[in-house]
């Protein structure tokens, strides 16, 4: 390739993709004394209409301004040097960011876990929180677009649409300016975004179509939908995915806008409840037995005369003594809990007092006493939690969300553990439940997460191997009059 030389200053050192809207060169900037590498977007406009080339400026300038903000403002989109127009083209400058697209990363090192992935979100979320602040939508997130940085290893958003749209700026019957073009890539893009009217959903869809992407391999267009519903089919593909992740991903990329996660924000909150799940109630330990030091207590000593000779074996004894009682001290200090020892240990000698020994004075510790008719080990940190007395801890029941039921499954269980089994289906997705006692159940369980209400809960989050292992369970219920929750 002849090296050329951009606005007389960046020499270009390869190609690194081209369309139609142009090339994309790695460059080098000749004006730096560390000859900075960077990116340099040549675009070209789809009119060569002197009319529209008007218009396209004004949009590119403008487009251009906005990635400078964005850039400027966050670290993980590629800052903006410079942006300049020549001989009817017009030309970006970022930043180069050294990494692996997230295609190269699952070509080098195969599919994503769910913690690698839960990674990713966290990562991602809170930018295209920040993007979408700015009332911007990105229209064009699949795997290629992100890059994972090497000096850090963060997920970089690149390739915003919004230069691209300017580049497909036409004029209308009326004489108005638009885009004769829809940005976005087929199968990682929503339908209201391929009919030119995206939101901000419309990037979390994206977003988890790429996810599914690492999960599972498969690109977008090889994933089947639901001929009924639209939806995306590929739990199948990714058995490894728990059934509370698989219900964030499916929420992402639901049909219809209003059943998805109408934020990043509220997308992130649901992870970060996940992936920082609030510790199950523990009752409070039973209070240590308070070992109380008998009351001191004096011991005669018959006075003797204390000739010369016999001081050694006076002060022998004495010290002896003295000794047993201090270790005394010490052992029974130490059963006690810190906050309740002794302030101090007296100790009198036979030097002190001829004619008594003291034993230590310890001063016992005052707890506040607990009414009788509350035992202190069975007060729980929250009330809400205590489940009822004959309630039995079952099993979990998450082998529900990978195959399907039978009646050897169900046989000899009796109503209450039918039910829970019933209901674990829509509890691994975060639902609350009217029902009292079966929310005191789930809400001791650890791996319970209580997201929706029973009215905000969707029955889309379920797939339909558990719909049916839910509809199984009801019939055989039914059949067999075995309720202990009232429906």
């Amino acid at each position: 390739m002849t090296i050329q030389l951009l606005n007389d200053r960046y020499q270009v050192i390869r190609t690194l993709g081209a369309g139609g809207f142009g090339e994309t060169y790695l460059a080098e900037d000749t004006y730096m004394p560390s000859k900075r590498h960077c990116v340099v977007k040549q675009l070209r406009p789809i009119h060569n209409n002197p009319q529209i080339y008007q218009l396209v400026q004004e949009r590119f300038q403008r487009e251009a301004a906005i990635l400078e903000e964005l850039g400027g403002a966050n670290e993980q989109i590629p800052a903006l040097y410079a942006y300049f127009s020549s001989s009817g083209q017009f030309y970006l400058v970022q930043e180069w960011i050294e990494g692996d697209t997230l295609t190269g990363k699952v070509q080098k090192q195969g599919l994503f876990s769910e913690g690698a992935v839960q990674e990713l979100f966290m990562n991602l979320l809170p930018v295209l929180d920040y993007v979408h602040s700015k009332h911007i939508v990105h229209r064009d997130i699949k795997p290629d677009n992100i890059i994972v940085r090497h000096r850090d290893g963060k997920p970089v958003l690149i390739d915003f649409g919004a230069i691209r749209e300017s580049m497909g700026t036409v004029v209308n019957s009326q004489g108005n300016p638009t885009s004769s073009i829809v940005i976005g890539t087929p199968g990682y893009m929503p339908s209201e975004q391929a009919a030119g009217r995206p939101v901000f959903s419309s990037d979390l869809y994206s977003l988890g179509m790429t996810v599914i992407y690492l999960l599972t391999g498969r690109q977008a267009q090889q994933l089947e939908t639901d001929s009924q519903t639209g939806e995306i089919v590929w739990r199948q593909y990714a058995s490894h995915v728990s059934p509370i992740m698989a219900g964030v991903i499916d929420k992402a990329i639901a049909y219809h806008p209003r059943d998805r996660y109408p934020t990043a924000r509220g997308m992130l909150d649901t992870l970060q409840s996940i992936a920082n799940p609030i510790p199950p109630t523990q009752p409070l330990l039973t209070q240590p037995t308070v070992v109380s030091a008998p009351p001191p207590q004096t011991l005669p000593v018959k006075p003797q005369p204390t000739p010369q000779s016999n001081q050694p074996n006076g002060i022998l004894i004495g010290a002896l003594v003295a000794g047993g009682l201090i270790g005394a001290s010490v052992i029974i200090t130490q059963v006690l809990p810190k906050s309740s020892q002794p302030i101090a240990d007296k100790v009198v000698l036979p030097s002190e007092t001829p004619s008594t020994i003291t034993s230590p004075v310890i001063e016992t510790p005052k707890f506040t006493p607990t009414p009788p008719s509350v035992p202190i080990q069975s007060i729980p940190f929250s009330t809400t939690s205590i489940p009822p007395v004959d309630t039995p801890t079952l099993n979990n029941y998450f082998w529900l969300s990978k195959r399907l039921v039978t009646d050897a499954d169900l046989n000899g269980k009796n109503s209450f553990e039918l039910d829970i089994m019933r209901n674990s289906i829509f509890a691994i997705y975060g639902r609350r439940f009217n029902t009292p006692e079966l929310q005191n159940y789930f809400d001791n369980q650890s791996w319970y997460r209580p997201i929706y209400s029973p009215e905000e809960f969707s029955p889309k989050l379920l797939s339909k191997l558990e719909q049916q292992n839910v509809e199984y369970i009801n019939k055989y219920q039914d059949r067999n009059g075995l309720r202990y929750f009232k429906k």
